[in-house]
Order: C-alpha cells, then sequence, then structure tokens
C-alpha cells in the first residue's frame, strides 16, 4: 500500500512526464507548421502574379494573397512616409520605409519599399529619399504588415516610429488602407502615359533602398532537436521512478 509520501512521488512523476511529453507534441507540431508555411510560400511564389483588381479587401481574403506577385499601379502619398527603427537587413540596423500608394479615390496600400541605413550620430537625421510625384507601378509581393518589436510605452507617432499598427495609422492619416501590404521587390517604374503591350515603362534611378526582404526559415531540425531532448526527459523520469519506487524496493 502507498504511503501519503509516494502518492506525492507518483503525482509529481505523473505531472512531470505529462508536461514533458507535452513539450515534446509541441515540438512536432511547431516543426509541421513551419513546413507548412514554407510550402505555401513556395506554392503561392510560384503562381501567376496577382490582377491588381483581385486584390483582397477583407483580412481573411488577404490571408489567402500572402506571397503571391503582383503588381500595383498608383501615386505615392509621400507626406505620409513612416520609417520603422531598429530593423535589420544584412546584418545592418537601420529603417524599414514604409509609404501608402493610392491606387483610386478611397483606395490605398501600405508599400514597404525598403531598408535604408541610420545615421550612427543622429537617430533623427533621415537620408534623402527619390519619391516620384506622378503614377507609378510598383512591383512586389502581397505580405503581412511589418512585425512588431518590443517597444516601451505607449505607440510613438511621427515620421520615425519603433512599430506600425496599420488601423490606427490608417484613421491618423485618414487614408483607407486595404488589410495588407506589399512587400516591394524592384524600383518602381514611372508612368508618364498609359502602359500598354508594346512599351516598357523605364525603371526609376536607383533610390538608394535594399529589398533583401528576409524570408521564413525552414529550420525544422532545431524543433525535432527539441523535442527528443522532451521526450528523453519524460523516459528519464518515468524510468527513474520505476527504478527508485518499485524495482529497488521490491529487490531490498
Amino acid at each position: 500500500m502507498l504511503t501519503r509520501g509516494r502518492w506525492v512521488v507518483l503525482a509529481a512523476a505523473l505531472a512531470s512526464v505529462a508536461l514533458t511529453a507535452r513539450l515534446g507534441v509541441w515540438q512536432l507540431d511547431r516543426a509541421r507548421q513551419k513546413t507548412d508555411l514554407h510550402t505555401r510560400i513556395e506554392g503561392r511564389a510560384a503562381l501567376s502574379p496577382l490582377a491588381a483588381d483581385a486584390l483582397a479587401r477583407t483580412p481573411a481574403a488577404a490571408a489567402e494573397q500572402h506571397y503571391r506577385r503582383t503588381a500595383l499601379r498608383g501615386r505615392w502619398l509621400a507626406r505620409h512616409t513612416v520609417y520603422l527603427d531598429n530593423r535589420q537587413m544584412n546584418g545592418r540596423v537601420g529603417f524599414y520605409v514604409l509609404t501608402p500608394l493610392q491606387l483610386g479615390p478611397g483606395d490605398a496600400v501600405l508599400v514597404q519599399r525598403g531598408w535604408m541605413p541610420r545615421d550612427p550620430r543622429d537617430r533623427s537625421a533621415l537620408p534623402a529619399l527619390a519619391t516620384p510625384d506622378g503614377e507609378v507601378l510598383v512591383p512586389g509581393r502581397i505580405a503581412p504588415p511589418p512585425g512588431k518589436l518590443f517597444e516601451l510605452g505607449a505607440a510613438e507617432s511621427g515620421r520615425i516610429r519603433q512599430n506600425l499598427d496599420t488601423d490606427a495609422f490608417a484613421r491618423e492619416a485618414g487614408i483607407a488602407l486595404r488589410p495588407l501590404s506589399l512587400q516591394q521587390t524592384d524600383a518602381e517604374r514611372p508612368l508618364a502615359a498609359p502602359a500598354d503591350a508594346t512599351s516598357t515603362p523605364a525603371p526609376n534611378p536607383d533610390d538608394g533602398l535594399l529589398r533583401q526582404w528576409p524570408t521564413a526559415t525552414l529550420d525544422v531540425s532545431k524543433h525535432h532537436g527539441y523535442a527528443f531532448q522532451w521526450f528523453a526527459l519524460s523516459a528519464l523520469i518515468t524510468g527513474l521512478y520505476v527504478w527508485f519506487q518499485i524495482l529497488r524496493p521490491r529487490r531490498r
């Protein structure tokens, strides 16, 4: 018959085994999620470019279009350009440059135009940025809004910010933004006249922005390694309990 002390040991062992096994299953699930995401990204990137008139207007439809290639025609709303601070590209810290692109009356998309370095001596100093005034054609891929970094205090305003909430920014600027963003992949092309099948707009001169956007990495081996460790710990706890609470007392 088990004493009170042995009941406590048994309960602790069962809880530890259940917890470590659950953590192992969670790591396997994380690996599966990353594999599914990578497959989805590759599949959508291989599809033909999405027509501008098919661009999503609802969050649910936008999620189904993430990572699709497209090219949007509109005018930059340069006065609403925002610089997201502490963003890295190629191991360097700088700004993500975000500018709304007006597609039509009461219709705009937030464009992640690229990355620019930060002045190491003056955080508030912003390099000159060439932004065409007329209509442009912007190539890119549909993407979620930029990820948010840890931020102390209330959300910032002004041109330089740590994070950007798309809905709050739309209300602040008085712009109707689609529930998605465009990651620009190449320089925009000014459209002095309507483009047709026989003419190709010349690309805009180099604007100094880098566009080597980070991609989702398929590092599932890390999660498999963690899962093995959790399952091994679960097996070790089980073995120690069986040895010290069952086999060893019987041998005595």
